[in-house]
């Protein structure tokens, strides 16, 4: 089972986002820290989106370290998740803080999106 890290930082004075990555197979991984918004979400989006076309097409979000997302963040969201279905693949996220949970929710991503408590979890959404 291979696995490769890649770590980016895309910094606007103290608010980073931080995207590191791991692979295993059809199934990459990655680990958001930081606050997804307009300023940030293209990075994310470029990143996933880059691993979607090379071949890994089953795309996992850890969202532990995430504690704000914006509307422009959801579209990056469903933008990933629409390029993983187009490849024949999927995305599912875990972990997230109660209030990125909230808008969510209110958002109805909940519905568009398999959001679960865990990594194993989020991987058996995915049927991986």
């Amino acid at each position: 089972m291979a696995a490769y890290a890649v770590r980016d930082e895309a910094t606007l004075g103290s608010l980073p986002l931080d995207i590191s990555s791991e692979s295993a197979g059809a199934v990459a991984v990655y680990r958001i820290v930081g606050k997804v918004d307009a300023l940030t979400s293209p990075q994310l989006v470029a990143a996933v989106g880059s691993a979607i076309a090379g071949g890994t097409p089953w795309i996992v979000y850890d969202m532990r370290e995430v504690a704000y997302i914006s509307s422009a963040g959801l579209r990056g969201i469903l933008v990933i998740a629409k390029q993983a279905k187009a490849a024949h693949g999927g995305l599912a996220m875990f972990g997230l803080q109660p209030a990125v949970d909230e808008v969510f929710a209110i958002s109805g991503f909940h519905d568009i999106i398999p959001i679960a408590t865990d990594e194993t979890q989020a991987r058996a959404r995915l049927g991986k």
